[in-house]
Formats: C-alpha cells, structure tokens, sequence
C-alpha cells in the first residue's frame, strides 16, 4: 500500500442509542464473538500506520464504558470525547478536538485530512481508505458509494404513489468519507442549528456551507453498516469465516526449513489466505509484530529443532502483547522438521510431557498449541523429500 503524504486522523461517531436495534445495549457496544462491535471498527484504523490518531465519540453516559475497551482491547492512538445530542454535534465535537486542541491526554496535531467513519461499520479495509483520502488531497472531499439495492419511491399525500426515481442515476452514501480538515470544520462552523439537529450527510455539508462538490469512489459491498439484529448475526457469521481464512507461516532463516514453508505457502494459497515468512525469533522482527497486530489468528511455526523452546516461549509472549488473544483463540501449530539420511522416527518421552504441559499452561492464556513432527530424508543434489509424517495433539 502506497503511502500517504499528508497527516491523516479519523474521528468515529458512536453515539447512538440502538433503538431500531432494540434491546438495551446500544449497538456499538453489542459483543460479536465476545467483542464489542466499535472495538472492531477502532482495530481498522489502528491497522493503517498512516492514520496518526482516532477520535471516538461517544454519548456522555458511555464515556467510562469506552475508555474501558481501549484498555481492555489495547487500542492504541485512540483518544475518547464526549458527543452531542446528534450525529452532527457529535462529529463537530470530535473535529473540535484537532481545532482547539480540548484533549486533556495529550496535544493532538490538526491533520490535513481527516476521515470520518461510522462506529458500527465494523468491516473497512485500507485500500478504500486510502481511495477516499487520495480523492479527498484532490478534491476537498470524498466518499464512498454503492449502487441502490432497491427502487427509491415517493408517496403523496394521500398514501399513493407520486414518482419514482431512476435507481441507474442514483448512488447509497457509504462510509467511510474524508475531507480536507479545514474545509469540513469549516462547514460545521457555519452550520445552522437546523443542519446540526437533523441533517445526516457530511458531503452534503461541505457542498453547501463551502461549496466543496465531493468526489464519489466506488465503495465494496462490505462497508454496510450495522442497524438491525439480523446485521449483527451477519457480521459474526463474517469474522467466524474470516478467522478461518488466514494464516501465517513462520520459518527459521535455514535454507531446507524456509523450503517447506514456501512449499506449504504454495499448497495452501489457493484456499486461504497466507503469508509465509523467514526470521530470526530471536531477534525483535517488526515484520512479525505488524502480522500479530492485524485480524491472523492461525500461525505456523516451522523449525528443525528438537525442541525450540526459547523461540517458541518467545512466539507466545510476542502473541500476549499483541491481545489477539483476548480476541478470540490463537491457533498455533508447531512444526518440528527432522532431516537426515537415516529413517528414524521417533520422538522421545520427555520431550512430549515437555510439550503437552506448555500446551496446557498456554491454553488458559486462550493459545491452542498443536504439534506436527515432519521427517525428511536428503537427498545429494536433490530437493528435500517428504517420508514419513506423524501429527500429535499437544
């Protein structure tokens, strides 16, 4: 991903009550797989390195009960300000912080841009982000869209049908949208009181307060936004699916140990999504840290071995940091890879016990350890050769 040459932040709005939802909880506080739903939407931003801070806003009740899951999920460059009793003044109190600098944590940096993302569309990847930031540098501003679902109609006053509008020429406002900072505070400064209480769309904003016509980018189907409880079963279903398809494959810098986990990379691509790396665990490796502070919750883990016990505590204690795992459980499966000309397989007594009680001590910390012992026969001159293969659950 292409970076961004300009100081970017997003501010969140997550004040709503939840009352087409129904229940008592509002929405972006309901749990999907055990979490509350704005802890996802905050996890997308954090992702993007370029996003320099995250203003979430929230109604004056829920002020502690947010602050409580930055700490709890870990968020990092997420600063928590109070809302208004509407969409806008929530989003003019979070852009407020940038402008008078209200902050009381610390002294946030009035960024070029600024990207304005509802809470409770949890699913936001990096690539529209930037597409709409891109378009906003050019344009002032920006947003996503998706083609009409339905047929728009009018009723008159009577109940009958008035007119129709042409779904072709029509386009459903999407987040997430970005603005140039100065040209969106500027419209909220100048808003009436009538805008503030009951209008809903910031495009809108900036083309009538500052004559700003936004730029619309094609959005993909999963930016939909959660508002009914048939949505939040449609966005479990979509992390359930989602965690099953990743995985990420650790190998030592050994040339034959790096060769089967690029051999796996290759056999395994076609049905989900991998990635395959070569590091010291050793050694501190950022690439590592970047891969635990996204959405992988399957790893890999190659050596040759016979019992890696450093790097593999190592491994563990790098996943405790991350707090994957007070997300969901972290599937590790340990691959022992033992070359020689000789065909003797075994795998001693102790070494299991040794395993299997690493295994059970992880497993409170929400770490399910596997294990796989692989021998290899080598060959002069030949790739390595896959003999005999045995797996033991740890």
């Amino acid at each position: 991903m292409e970076p961004v040459s300009a100081a970017v932040s997003a501010v969140l709005p997550a004040g709503g009550s939840g009352e087409r939802l129904g229940g008592a909880t509002p929405k972006q506080f309901c749990g999907l797989q055990g979490r509350p739903l704005v802890s996802y939407a905050v996890r997308a931003m954090e992702r993007v390195s370029w996003i320099s801070d995250i203003i979430v806003v929230v109604s004056p009740e829920n002020i502690e009960t947010m602050k409580s899951i930055v700490e709890k999920y870990g968020h990092k460059r997420v600063t928590v300000v109070k809302g208004g009793i509407t969409r806008h003044r929530s989003i003019f109190n979070g852009l407020k912080v940038f402008a008078e600098n209200q902050s009381s944590n610390r002294l946030l940096q009035k960024p070029e841009v600024v990207i304005i993302h509802d809470a409770v569309r949890p699913f936001v990847e990096e690539d529209i982000l930037l597409k709409v930031v891109t378009a906003a540098k050019e344009h002032g501003a920006a947003g996503a869209i998706r083609p009409l679902v339905s047929t728009v109609i009018a009723s008159g006053e009577d109940g009958c049908l008035d007119h129709s509008l042409e779904r072709a020429r029509y386009r459903a406002s999407e987040m997430p949208q970005a603005f140039l900072f100065d040209v969106i505070y500027e419209a909220y400064q100048q808003c009436t009181d009538h805008d503030l209480d009951y209008g809903t769309e910031c495009l809108h904003l900036a083309l009538k307060y500052c004559k700003t016509n936004a730029k619309l980018v094609e959005g993909t189907a999963d930016l939909w936004k959660v508002t009914y409880k048939r949505d939040l079963y449609a966005a479990e279903s979509i992390i359930k699916d989602n965690l099953s398809q990743q995985i990420c494959i650790i190998t030592d810098l050994k040339e034959a140990v790096a060769q089967v986990g690029f051999l796996l990379h290759e056999s395994l691509k076609s049905q989900v999504k991998v990635e395959a790396i070569s590091i010291s665990l050793r050694k501190n490796d950022s690439h590592l840290q970047n891969i635990f502070s996204g959405e992988c919750y399957n790893f890999l883990c190659i050596n040759d071995k016979e019992y890696a016990t450093e790097e593999i505590q190592q491994l563990v204690d790098m996943l405790e940091k991350s707090n994957i795992p007070l997300l969901y459980p972290v599937i590790l499966i340990l691959v022992h890879l033992s070359i020689s000309e000789n065909i003797s397989f075994s795998i001693g007594l102790e070494e299991l016990t040794k395993i299997k009680k690493f295994a059970r001590e992880v497993k409170k910390k929400n770490i399910l350890v596997y294990g796989l012992l692989i021998q290899c026969k080598e060959k002069k001159k030949k790739p390595l050769e896959t003999t005999r293969k045995r797996k033991y659950n740890a």
